[in-house]
């Protein structure tokens, strides 16, 4: 368990925060970039929920809870490592995707095919979700830059990648089944 008695502790005054390894890096470092994203995303869930009940709420507020995960596994570089490390890292599974792509499936049945690009917004949750939707896409693009770059766990790419297709497929649900989603008119306003 996570006991944090003290909220500021003066250590990133000078533009550098501690790892999940110990290691001290820049603020500004892409893999600080990648999970801080992950964490905004986690805040855009967070206003989400606010017009979410039922089992949307339950499914956003797991969501949440793998997003934790994933930061934790960001945070933690040195994968090679994992084996010998005192406290073994926490690292996203293919199960958490599985999930993900389960109730992806299952919302996606009852929706009519998709016959045009859709416009961010509708109800409030669907406009919630869509926002979630491209948060989550950033955070994956962050997340494979920083592959390029270091060794991560594959499964947390996967999780983003799949993650932002269900906030698509849920704000079309959230959009009376898709029937009251904004359609793109192309060339409308010319």
């Amino acid at each position: 368990m996570v006991v944090l008695n003290k909220i500021y502790t003066k250590t990133g005054d000078a533009g550098e925060t501690a790892l999940g390894n110990g290691a001290r890096v820049a603020k500004h470092s892409l893999r600080v970039t990648a999970y801080g994203t992950v964490d905004e995303l986690n805040a855009t869930v967070g206003m989400a929920r606010l017009h979410a009940g039922g089992d949307r709420d339950d499914q956003l507020a797991t969501i949440q809870n793998d997003l934790f995960d994933l930061g934790a596994d960001l945070c933690r570089p040195d994968m090679e490592l994992d084996a010998e490390a005192e406290y073994p890292p926490l690292r996203m599974t293919p199960a958490q995707t599985a999930r993900l792509e389960t109730e992806i499936d299952a919302m996606n049945a009852a929706l009519e095919p998709l016959r045009s690009f859709i416009l961010p917004g509708g109800s409030a949750l669907s406009a919630h979700l869509h926002l979630c939707r491209t948060v989550a896409r950033r955070a994956e693009r962050l997340t494979v830059e920083l592959a390029t770059m270091e060794a991560i766990n594959e499964a947390a790419v996967t999780y983003l990648n799949r993650l932002s297709d269900w906030f698509f497929v849920a704000a079309r649900v959230e959009n009376d089944g898709g029937r009251a989603d904004v359609l793109w008119v192309p060339g409308a306003n010319r």
